[in-house]
């Protein structure tokens, strides 16, 4: 009899094991972070996603949000994707270029017009291609979000046209076309982190930023900037990136639910990017600050230059000036 009980319960014990350690009862969890504030629409889009993903995977894979740059600055948690020590991250472009140099094509001024030109050239062939890029380096795009048209901030004076940027210290991203373009414009860029960006205005290291009006409200940059230029002189796309290494751990159900989820994400956030833009130019200027809608004309004139520029050329296309060239010709054609 004695026997017969240590027997059962040796089965049980083991029939537990084998539940327990069973890759269908095994919960998977990705952390995933971005480098903007909580309240800000990266974040919700992340949540977005997480909930949609955990409602298809029954709970068998959870993302973890870490907002605020709590895992690193932009370029750390790329790196962190290449490693394999980060699983997802929602970043903007501006570290992305020394990862695929392709990139840097949507960092050109006054590439696209609109939204619908943006559109057109990220979700079709030509943002297409450069996604799939990401690969090559151990990364997976989920497909490009946006951070929307960025506009200029300052402490000093109201900009009317690109002289009155003159001398001004202004941040930028850690990007060689941001750094050229903010010099074509009169104005003296200082590449840093954004976890940085606030404590560096607020102190007066630096005179000026430029973002989307959604980073400008959801980082409270109006408390340290008083001036507000609608110049709308960079459309900045985001991506959705999660590790290769990862990426490889899910199955393939769970990789098209991820797909999946991601297109929906993307079409949520660039609806909360577009209602940002309607709504926060009223919100900043009963916030205090001062706003002027520059030409846009002189502007565009003077960045001209960039699109000239045979090192930026050369760095779209990879290391090839002529692949520069029709990536860029691509996507001028395909705005339009």
């Amino acid at each position: 009899m004695r026997r017969r009980f240590l027997f059962a319960k040796l089965v049980i014990v083991a029939l537990a094991a084998v539940l327990f350690f069973s890759p269908a009862y095994a919960k998977t969890v990705f952390k995933c972070g971005t480098s903007t504030q909580p309240d800000h629409i990266y974040n919700k889009a992340v949540e977005k996603f997480a909930q949609i993903v955990k409602d298809k995977t029954g709970g068998e894979v959870e993302i973890q949000l870490f907002p605020a740059a709590q895992l690193g600055s932009e370029r750390d948690m790329v790196e962190g994707l290449q490693l394999g020590s980060l699983e997802m991250t929602l970043t903007s472009t501006g570290p992305l270029g020394n990862f695929v140099p392709q990139v840097k094509l949507f960092n050109l001024p006054f590439l696209f017009k609109d939204r619908k030109s943006c559109y057109a050239v990220l979700d079709g062939k030509t943002g297409t291609d450069i996604a799939n890029l990401f690969q090559k380096v151990g990364i997976r795009s989920l497909g490009w979000f946006e951070n929307g048209f960025r506009n200029i901030t300052n402490s000093k004076r109201p900009i009317e046209k690109p002289a009155d940027l003159k001398g001004l210290k202004i941040r930028v991203m850690e990007d060689d076309v941001f750094i050229l373009t903010m010099k074509a414009l009169g104005a003296s860029p200082l590449p840093m982190a954004f976890g940085e960006l606030y404590t560096a205005l607020e102190q007066k290291t630096v005179d000026a930023q430029e973002n989307p009006l959604a980073v400008i409200y959801s980082s409270r940059f109006f408390e340290v900037q008083k001036y507000l230029a609608m110049t709308g002189h960079f459309y900045s796309p985001a991506m959705l990136l999660v590790s290769e290494q990862a990426w490889k751990k899910l199955t393939p159900e769970q990789q098209k639910i991820f797909s999946e989820a991601a297109a929906t994400a993307r079409d949520y956030e660039r609806k909360l990017s577009l209602e940002a833009d309607q709504n926060l130019e009223a919100k900043l200027k009963e916030a205090g600050m001062e706003i002027t809608h520059p030409d846009k004309k002189p502007f565009i004139e003077a960045v001209q230059v960039v699109y000239q520029n045979p090192k930026v050329i050369k760095a779209i296309g990879g290391g090839n000036a002529d692949e520069g060239k029709r990536l860029i010709e691509a996507a001028k054609a395909a705005a339009n």
